[in-house]
């Protein structure tokens, strides 16, 4: 075979870093997206023009950083960079107002203070992300809208992502994200925290954008890693913040506890290589002790309000009978069954259902869960979703049959985007096809 040239060595190196530089932006931007948003929100008073000029930042660091490399505070280099187009944005507006005046100031001044920049967006994060979430969900939009605008303008989740999250078709989320920028940009709503009924008003789509957000970072839609734990502790802050900001609202407390709970399991989810471990062959010793008591205490808090029954809360409850349970046979399936079965009557949901057919298959058997399952094959919001082939072929090997547990395990690691998913199932395929062989061979 003939030796490689210096040139060929040459250009596949570039094309190597060429990829690296282009990973790196695309992490610092998942990372950096929401700063950059919600300081220019905070500055503008304007969320789309802030979407778009992070944007723009976006593409100057794909056209810089590929050919001076990645800076050493690629963050503080956004911001600049954002910041300075925001400038030049109202030095050319027509209507120079007082209040233009008085924001390009501000600009000037904080472009002065750069250095110190990121040390002071991170003492107030928490507070102005969830302060922007408010700002998205105001009743003008439509519910679906306020979460579609909050998750991809601000917390930095991809349309596919956000359709995943809503089981929705991608281009149905795209043109409710077009609209609602639209909207939005017309109405000159201020940017703000709102009071009283204003914040009631919101409150809902607001946890249900943390919620969504939680859940994108605890299993991931896409991507080579199965978890995003900035997203968990973004949203365990926000809960965190919600709690004190609307103490009386049950399910604030709620979904506290359901992120707290969940979240408690973090170190078990995954072996060193990163790779999936399910609950039931998780290592319990693993669970944080103190983080599963600040869920117990959130739970508490939601039933004594008189929360017991709500969307979140009945969630938490789930997850609080695994945390309760030393072993996994010692699961008080039976009770979550219950719980699924309240949930279920409490929200029309097919994957609510698909998740109470794992209950009943644990606590009254594989062929009773395998009719729930079967009986979902039809629903199209779960026609691209992995998890109901994926819980079928679970089922399929259970009963002993395993060529067509193959075939399911098979259908759901074509439907998975995530890698590390995609790779569990594959393997759980080989599992049950080998486990089939065997079968074969003890009948003959």
């Amino acid at each position: 075979m003939p030796a490689e040239t210096a040139s060929v060595r040459q250009t596949r190196s570039a094309a190597v870093t060429a990829a690296d530089i282009h990973r790196t932006i695309l992490a610092v931007w998942r990372i950096e997206q929401p700063r950059l948003i919600t300081s220019l929100s905070r500055l503008l008073r304007d969320v789309p023009l802030a979407e778009d000029l992070t944007q723009e930042a976006l593409l100057a660091a794909l056209e810089h950083w590929s050919i001076d490399g990645v800076p050493e505070q690629p963050g503080a280099w956004l911001m600049a960079t954002a910041k300075r187009r925001a400038l030049d944005h109202l030095r050319r507006g027509k209507m120079l107002a007082r209040k233009h005046d008085v924001i390009a100031r501000d600009l000037a001044q904080e472009q002065e203070a750069m250095p110190d920049l990121d040390s002071a967006l991170d003492d107030d994060i928490g507070d102005e992300l969830l302060r922007l979430i408010f700002t998205a969900c105001h009743p003008i939009l439509s519910r679906e809208a306020r979460a579609a605008l909050a998750l991809r303008m601000i917390c930095g989740l991809t349309t596919d992502e956000i359709a995943r999250a809503f089981l929705a078709p991608e281009a149905t989320i795209a043109q409710r994200i077009v609209r609602a920028k639209r909207t939005l940009s017309e109405s000159g709503l201020a940017y703000e925290t709102p009071r009283g009924e204003e914040l009631s008003a919101r409150l809902a789509s607001v946890l249900e954008v943390v919620y969504l957000i939680f859940n994108e970072g605890y299993a991931a839609a896409r991507g080579d890693e199965w978890l995003r734990p900035q997203l968990c502790n973004d949203a365990l802050r926000m809960g965190r913040v919600l709690a004190k900001v609307a103490p009386q609202e049950p399910e604030v407390h709620g979904l506290l506890a359901l992120m707290e709970l969940n979240a408690s399991r973090a170190a078990a989810r995954t072996d060193q290589a990163g790779d999936p471990i399910l609950l039931m062959d998780q290592n319990r010793r693993l669970w944080d002790r103190l983080q599963i008591r600040r869920g117990m205490l959130a739970l508490k808090r939601a039933r004594d309000l008189g929360g017991a029954g709500g969307f979140y809360a009945l969630q938490a409850a789930i997850v609080a009978c695994h945390a309760e349970a030393g072993t996994p046979e010692a699961t008080d399936w039976p009770r979550i069954s219950e719980f699924y079965a309240e949930l279920s009557a409490l929200v029309r949901s097919p994957v609510i259902e698909l998740n109470r057919a794992v209950a009943v298959g644990m606590a009254d058997g594989a062929q009773a869960a395998l009719a729930i399952v079967d009986a979902l094959a039809h629903e199209p919001a779960l026609k691209a979703y992995h998890l109901l082939p994926s819980v079928r072929g679970d089922l399929l090997h259970k009963l002993g049959r395993h060529e067509e547990a193959r075939a399911a395990f098979e259908a759901a690691a074509q439907l998975a985007g995530n890698k590390r998913e995609h790779d569990l199932l594959k393997r759980r395929a080989v599992e049950a096809a080998d486990a089939g062989i065997r079968a074969g061979r003890r009948d003959q």
